[in-house]
């Protein structure tokens, strides 16, 4: 009977571990790297293929890279008290295919209200220019809160696609700086998602939900639910 050499033994392993090493790891297996310098947003296009972003447009300028939007302090002269003014890939186009953008939130003293949301396409990273924030998260798993009081100067980071909210119980304004791994992050807000939805998410599915009757479901659908229109 024939015996195998120790090569001949060796040859399969080695054949395997050139297999395994050949296959993505989760280290490498994101976005493949740009192949272009740039590709500024051209959002007049009404066609064309929209897979990871807007198509590129032909003439560019240093304008589609430059945004001072952030400079001045939002209107929080609203229901919630806050104003977010957005540097996305809307305001700042050539931010197209770059996985980065950034906003400014301010917050009215005495509550002004940054209400529990989600960013399903970003992890947020905020920086407080100036006031105090209660800001937290909700963990998908276990349901658990992870809160904190921030100063000027303090960091706080929203995990992608989790429940957060950022609130000023102080008696002077305060603003952020946001900072999302997102050309355009996307913001859902849970009250408006499911009680200002169009068409109406359906009172029993709401009643039973949170276990109130239909009169408190109107009555805070009328407060959130969108005008219509003529």
């Amino acid at each position: 009977m024939a015996t195998l050499s120790p090569s001949c033994l060796l040859l399969p392993t080695a054949i395997m571990a050139l297999l395994l090493f050949s296959l993505p790891t989760p280290s490498i297996s994101g976005d493949p790297d740009l192949l272009q310098d740039i590709c500024v947003a051209d959002l007049t296009s009404s066609g064309g293929l929209k897979l990871n972003g807007f198509p590129c447009k032909a003439a560019v300028s240093a304008d589609d890279f430059y945004f001072k939007g952030l400079a001045t302090a939002g209107d929080t002269n609203n229901t919630f008290g806050s104003a977010v003014t957005g540097a996305n890939v809307e305001k700042l186009p050539g931010l197209n295919t770059l996985g980065v953008s950034m906003a400014r939130i301010d917050y009215a003293p005495g509550g002004g209200l940054n209400p529990p949301h989600t960013h399903p396409r970003a992890t947020e990273v905020v920086f407080v220019l100036h006031g105090a924030l209660d800001v937290g998260f909700v963990t998908a798993a276990g349901n658990r809160l992870f809160s904190k009081t921030l100063v000027a100067g303090d960091v706080f980071v929203f995990p992608r696609g989790l429940v957060h909210f950022q609130k000023n119980n102080g008696d002077v304004p305060a603003s952020v700086i946001s900072a999302f791994n997102s050309q355009f992050p996307g913001t859902q807000s849970l009250a408006m998602a499911l009680f200002g939805a169009n068409p109406e998410v359906p009172n029993d599915v709401l009643t039973k939900a949170f276990q109130v009757g239909t009169k408190e479901v109107e009555k805070i659908k009328s407060r959130l639910a969108p005008k219509k229109t003529a």
